[in-house]
């Protein structure tokens, strides 16, 4: 990633809330605030302002947070989404990565821990609450017989080690050093992840790999 500044877009009903967030992204000298949102309603004005990061509640006034990731996706695919959000429930949190977003924190996270995931998310990890995970992995781990797999759609062991990596939060640059390769390797392993997996974030391919039982965490 870049050293300049990287801006943030707030999708957040409570005012309260909002503004914590804010003076989170305020402290960090390499974060900007570009705009805020109260509702789904006003959150189609913060696309205009090309965010690199938008941090998205998902209990609205006027709908669910979830049905504005594919949006965002849409409309600024290098954008990355953070929710962060009160619910977490297995159903939601699992919604929330098929949509799109890129990591899931709750809001009782500290600051520390929101301002990593910011951090993390813009560089390419996928930060998911504890609590959320473990959701997650009940889920993951309920028995299921194991999908049939095309040759053509069979992760390489070398797809597998870099979602691994992913799953535990390491960035492009990261897992490239660990794996000893370029930047642009991985992304060539990324796109053939996605293609293969038929997803568009780190998140839902961690979660279509391990449901697929091509990766095990």
């Amino acid at each position: 990633m870049s050293d300049a500044t990287r801006s943030i877009a707030i999708l957040e009903d409570d005012p309260n809330v909002a503004r914590h967030f804010r003076e989170i992204i305020e402290t960090a000298a390499d974060l900007s605030l570009c705009g805020m949102a109260g509702s789904l309603a006003e959150a189609g004005d913060l696309l205009s302002l090309t965010p690199d990061l938008f941090l998205t509640d998902i209990g609205l006034p006027d709908g669910s947070g979830l049905t504005f990731i594919p949006d965002i996706k849409a409309r600024l695919p290098d954008c990355r989404i953070l929710v962060i959000t009160a619910f977490g429930d297995r159903d939601t949190v699992v919604t929330a990565l098929n949509a799109g977003a890129d990591g899931y924190l709750l809001k009782d996270s500290s600051t520390a821990v929101i301002l990593d995931g910011i951090q993390a998310t813009l560089d390419g990890g996928a930060p998911i609450s504890p609590s959320a995970a473990v959701y997650l992995l009940e889920r993951l781990r309920a028995p299921e017989a194991a999908p049939t797999v095309p040759g053509d759609e069979r992760l390489t062991p070398r797809e597998v080690e870099l979602l691994e990596l992913f799953a535990r939060g390491q960035s492009y640059k990261a897992a490239g050093r660990a794996l000893g390769i370029s930047p642009l390797t991985v992304g060539n392993h990324v796109k053939s992840i996605y293609r293969k997996l038929q997803v568009h974030s780190r998140g839902e391919a961690v979660y279509e790999a391990v449901r697929r039982r091509q990766l095990s965490l």
